[in-house]
């Protein structure tokens, strides 16, 4: 970074956002976890370009968020621009019930600071998560640090900081009392397009090793997830694929504890901005709506157009 940016090479912030297979798996995780608030899934859905294509909005957002936490200020300021002209269209109200604590005819915006919030509280917590699991264990010290440092970039995106709990010990305490609650809600296309995200509706096969990358991600996410939420999806999770997932996390994390066992070609993919990566799955998407072919397996386009316009 040539210019100073608004997190410091000394921040959680960057710390965190830095190792690549946090970078790689965070935004997945958080969107399957976020889809189960009816108003963030809905309000998103109903004003993005990129409703059939999931992993091209991750890929913008994945884009988005690291200009913010990695990048100078000014690229951080434009990317902040950027979303601050999108979010002021995004406003409606819930066209169908979504549980019993949002009825049909439920507003919700972008502006909306308990909204904004709960968009940070899933991004952090699967930061957090996916640090500890892949990375290292993290010091209470450094949660409290890696929590402040969410809330102030929740702030550049407009949150206001009395939205958001005061510490990390309370956040924590806040947040498992949501997942616990009746709140938690997916929708038909939420349900849809998480299950995509998290490879449970298995995407169309990617080239080798492309293929088998994917593959090691959506074990990782899945294997992350609150048991809750994987209930939520009726994902299956047994024993063989505990065994496999642990196998795999630890294998992860042994390349970042112990660096000298990587292979020294292998040693720079460990850091680095993951947007760029994010792209090689979305280009995959872009060409299939070109051809008119579903992005989603087992997804008919026209049918998806007809339910969601009517």
């Amino acid at each position: 970074m040539s210019q100073p940016g608004y997190f410091s090479d000394r921040s959680m912030a960057r710390r965190v956002m830095s190792k690549r297979a946090v970078g790689l798996t965070y935004g997945q995780r958080a969107l399957v976890v976020g889809a189960v608030h009816p108003l963030l899934y809905v309000g998103t859905a109903e004003n993005t370009e990129h409703r059939m294509t999931p992993y091209t909005r991750l890929a913008l957002t994945g884009h988005l968020f690291e200009a913010v936490f990695l990048g100078s200020k000014d690229e951080a300021d434009r990317a902040l621009a950027f979303t601050t002209k999108k979010h002021a269209k995004v406003r409606g109200a819930l066209p169908e019930d979504a549980g019993q604590r949002h009825p049909a005819g439920t507003g919700y915006s972008a502006l909306d600071p308990h909204l904004m919030y709960m968009t940070m509280a899933f991004t952090f917590d699967s930061a957090e998560v996916m640090y500890d699991l892949l990375v290292r264990t993290m010091t209470d010290g450094e949660r409290e640090g890696l929590y402040q440092d969410y809330v102030r970039w929740a702030e550049l995106f407009g949150m206001p900081r009395a939205a958001a709990p005061g510490s990390y010990p309370e956040f924590r305490a806040s947040f498992a009392t949501y997942l616990a609650s009746d709140e938690l809600f997916l929708t038909d296309e939420a349900r849809l397009v998480g299950s995509y995200l998290a490879g449970q509706r298995v995407p169309y096969p990617q080239r080798m090793p492309l293929q088998q990358v994917t593959s090691a991600f959506f074990l990782l996410v899945q294997g992350s997830l609150p048991p809750r939420i994987r209930q939520m999806y009726g994902m299956g999770w047994g024993r063989a694929e505990q065994v496999a997932y642990r196998a795999l996390a630890q294998a992860v994390r042994t390349a970042h504890v112990a660096p000298p066992l990587v292979p020294p070609v292998l040693r720079g993919t460990l850091a680095g901005p993951s947007a760029p990566v994010y792209k090689l799955v979305s280009q995959r998407e872009r060409q299939l709506v070109g051809t008119g072919r579903p992005s989603m397996p087992g997804v008919d386009p026209r049918n998806w157009v007809q339910r969601n316009s009517a």
